[in-house]
């Protein structure tokens, strides 16, 4: 009988969902200090429930104040004028710090990060570099791949005399792709918002919203959403929860490295920090950069709700009020969610580095990982990496990404940084009899006497992100 094929099944399964206030928060936090500007003043266009209000502002206060006073320390004493108001940039020390007016001291283009990331991440061989090369050089400034493997690998036969196979060129893609920041090396939108999916963890959002990138984004760019939700059965929250995450994802993954191959290295770019260092005391000053007005909930909207019998209106009015009331509420705690979490980050890298920033050596950049700034901070893996992404620092030796402070060390036994052993090597290599010009051996034995002790592929490896060719060809006749 039919009944007798029916049966109750009970499964248990744990399922992870990402909370909206921190999906708000990634988004946030990957955004530049002109970006987040735009959106304080975006937000206080349409809600009437948010307002600007002009508060007295503290001096900045010695390193190790809490985030909000540092957040506040834009201003030399309490009678200047805010600088939202004014337009004027930053005043500390008596020197004025003016927006997008400095240029990063990492002047490397989209190409050269992408090609020492490659030589530090990956086991790929000299043939195999310079294959990529010719892939990184044909990416746009979005950080597209826009034309086909067959092409490049044409290229590479005709401008220098080598023919490579499809597969290996294929390799050397694939391994490109793997590079940060995820969706680098995408043929086009679509793939670029797959392969940041693709990274992260697996949970009902980011399942779905795969589905969606992956065999409904005809539906999902023109915004048929209706017809979305018909076609995934799943209910109206579902689709708005993948939808949502979606759109944090980053369309033009290239933004985050600073720079591209076609665009002018000179780039002006607006630090998110200042550091002011006194020599005296040995303190640092952090201050956190952006004309961000102080807000509050517009007055009006802070009612209570009305008791007695209401009218079909009244209580339209008031849900309208509450909506905007919630929504307003949420942004402030949004705004000092960003504030407290790039400031922990930034006293934490400061912290680690502390060398460096007194010196402004780059020999004196110690190994730091994501993990070392979590350990400090208790902030997860991911919520650094969003935040130290396409962000600056102002020291007074110049101007610095925060991610060029992020190394490993060479091997688990060394605390030796991959700059400072760059350094060194490129020292060993300017030195050397140019008629007999060292080999890989050689320059191990030469580190190894320096006091640094590395494998002969790894040195291997370190010389080709300094570009500098073989022996051979470094050689004088």
């Amino acid at each position: 009988m039919v009944g007798e094929n029916l049966r109750l099944e009970q499964q248990t399964a744990l399922q992870q969902r990402l909370n909206p206030q921190n999906v708000a928060l990634g988004r946030v936090l990957e955004m530049s200090v002109p970006e987040f500007e735009d959106e304080v003043r975006r937000e206080l266009d349409d809600n009437p429930a948010l307002e600007a209000v002009e508060a007295d502002r503290e001096p900045t206060e010695d390193y190790g104040e809490s985030a909000e006073q540092m957040q506040l320390a834009d201003y030399a004493d309490a009678d200047d004028a805010p600088a939202y108001l004014s337009g004027h940039g930053r005043q500390t020390d008596g020197h004025h710090v003016e927006a997008a007016t400095y240029t990063a001291d990492d002047d490397e283009g989209m190409g050269t990060i992408l090609m020492h990331r490659l030589a530090a991440e990956t086991d790929l061989g000299a043939g195999e570099m310079r294959i990529a090369a010719h892939i990184i050089g044909n990416l746009d400034d979005n950080g597209y791949l826009t034309r086909p493997l067959r092409d490049i690998a044409d290229d590479i036969a005709i401008s220098e005399g080598v023919y490579v196979d499809d597969a290996d060129v294929r390799r050397v893609f694939d391994a490109i792709r793997t590079l940060d920041p995820a969706g680098i090396c995408a043929v086009d939108l679509r793939d670029c918002l797959l392969l940041q999916l693709d990274r992260l963890p697996q949970t009902v959002e980011s399942l779905t919203a795969r589905e969606i990138v992956a065999h409904h984004f005809d539906l999902f760019s023109k915004r048929h959403f209706d017809r979305l939700q018909a076609q995934l059965d799943i209910p109206r929250d579902g689709l708005a929860a993948a939808v949502a995450l979606i759109q944090t994802l980053n369309p033009k993954p290239a933004s985050a490295l600073g720079g591209s191959a076609n665009i002018d290295r000179a780039q002006h770019v607006s630090p998110d920090f200042v550091l002011d260092y006194d020599a005296a005391t040995d303190t640092f000053t952090v201050s956190l950069q952006g004309n961000i007005p102080e807000l509050a909930v517009e007055a009006s909207f802070r009612v209570d709700e009305p008791v007695g019998k209401q009218t079909q209106r009244e209580r339209q009015a008031y849900a309208f009020i509450k909506e905007k009331r919630n929504a307003a509420a949420a942004f402030i705690k949004l705004v000092n969610m960003r504030a407290e979490t790039l400031m922990a980050i930034a006293k934490a890298i400061v912290r680690l580095q502390h060398d460096f920033f007194v010196s402004g050596d780059k020999g004196d950049i110690k190994p730091m990982i994501l993990r070392d700034v979590s350990s400090l901070t208790g902030l997860d893996l991911s919520v650094i990496s969003r935040a130290t992404s396409g962000k600056y620092i102002l020291t007074p030796h110049g101007m610095y990404a925060l991610k060029m402070l992020f190394n490993e060390r060479p091997d688990a036994d060394t605390d030796v940084s991959s700059h400072k052993i760059l350094t060194a090597l490129a020292e060993i290599i300017e030195g050397e009899d140019k008629h007999a010009p060292l080999s890989d051996r050689e320059l191990t034995d030469a580190l190894a006497a320096e006091g640094y002790e590395l494998a002969r592929r790894t040195v291997a490896k370190y010389r080709e992100r300094l570009g500098v060719p073989v022996a051979r060809l470094r050689k004088d006749f």
